[in-house]
């Protein structure tokens, strides 16, 4: 009932948005436009817009994960699974949102709640992908697609190209990027030095385990 209600909410300010951003002013607005008390929207939503912005963020996400879910991506290249899934996330989003999103997350109080977006955005693309990693490269995957995904969603909202083809492009060129950087990681691990070294300073990095948070936290999702 919670669940539905937030998504009543969530509806029903995605039309306020482009005119009042992100705001307690939308959340009002909402409220009324789905008939349901504020107190009660304050309490779905205690900061407001912010918490809105982040539920748009969420189902966002876990739309992506379900069409990529109903997708046949055996045959592809792993950089194109990649290239896919970050253009579904893309295209799964309205740019006006984006837009008024990007400019409530670069205010210094709310930069972090955006930065932890972003990164649940990799993380579910990496899941979705088949990641089985636990040790650091689950770090450095994550952190890697984050920056490309950050830089995209900035390029992207600039973008006025047909079809956004400009947009695509830069994927595929920030994508070999990606690409390269694992392939990099590769040969340094078979480099004699780059054994050595794995064997000896960044041993300790072994120890590093993907995190096991709770699936009660906010906005998470099944593994």
């Amino acid at each position: 009932m919670t669940d539905d209600m937030k998504d009543r909410l969530l509806d029903a300010a995605l039309s306020h948005v482009p005119f009042d951003g992100w705001s307690e002013r939308t959340l009002r607005a909402a409220a009324s436009d789905a008939g349901v008390d504020l107190a009660l929207a304050r309490a779905l939503y205690p900061r407001g817009g912010v918490d809105l912005a982040l539920a748009y963020h969420a189902r966002g996400d876990a739309e992506m994960a379900a069409r990529l879910a109903s997708m046949d991506l055996s045959a592809m290249r792993f950089r194109d699974r990649i290239v896919t899934a970050v253009r579904t996330r893309l295209e799964l989003a309205d740019r006006e949102l984006v837009r008024r999103g990007a400019t409530l997350f670069s205010l210094p109080q709310h930069a972090p709640d955006g930065a932890r977006a972003i990164w649940s955005t990799a993380d579910r693309i990496w899941t979705a992908l088949g990641d089985t990693s636990r040790d650091v490269n689950w770090y450095t995957k994550r952190a890697t697609l984050s920056a490309v995904y950050g830089a995209m969603v900035l390029y992207w909202l600039g973008d006025d190209s047909p079809g956004h083809q400009a947009t695509w492009d830069f994927l595929d060129r920030r994508i070999e990027g990606v690409m390269q950087f694992e392939k990099l990681k590769t040969k340094v691990r078979e480099n004699p030095l780059g054994k050595a070294l794995a064997s000896g300073p960044m041993k300790v990095f072994d120890r590093i385990r993907a995190p096991r948070l709770p699936d009660n936290l906010p906005g998470r999702f099944p593994r």
